[in-house]
């Protein structure tokens, strides 16, 4: 009997369960119930929660409105996960309450790098040469 090769691509049960961490995590943010001076008056966007196959572990990827002082911010939300994961237990309908993660999104900044390396001269120049040559 041979085994199923383990995929690196999430499965739909942790897409599922990460989007309903996600938008618990969302509403809970917005409701402002952390007593954390880092975050007071602080927007929090949560782009995306990644699950672990055991649905145990949920690694929440956040951006402050603006990005200013975010890894700051995520390490608020770290000391604070314990509370933040008693306050979205009641809108999840899981057997188990995922422990959390917070991390800077960084998929923003990489997005805006890529970006300006499209724009550069030098790659202007590449692709004005590929279309001389015909190649584009």
């Amino acid at each position: 009997m041979t085994r199923k090769s383990k995929s690196s691509a999430p499965s739909q049960r942790m897409l599922r369960v990460g989007e309903l961490v996600r938008h618990a995590l969302s509403a809970f943010l917005v409701r402002e119930d952390i007593q954390d001076e880092v975050l007071l008056g602080v927007t929090i966007t949560v782009p995306e929660v990644r699950m672990t196959p055991d649905l145990k572990l949920a690694s929440a990827y956040i951006m402050p409105l603006g990005g200013q002082n975010a890894e700051e911010i995520a390490a608020a939300l770290n000391r604070n996960k314990k509370f933040i994961r008693g306050g979205i237990a009641s809108s999840l309908s899981l057997k188990y309450v995922p422990s959390l993660r917070f991390f800077v999104d960084d998929t923003f900044a990489e997005a805006d790098r890529i970006e300006s390396l499209l724009r550069s001269k030098k790659v202007s120049r590449d692709l004005m040469e590929e279309e001389d040559n015909g190649t584009v």
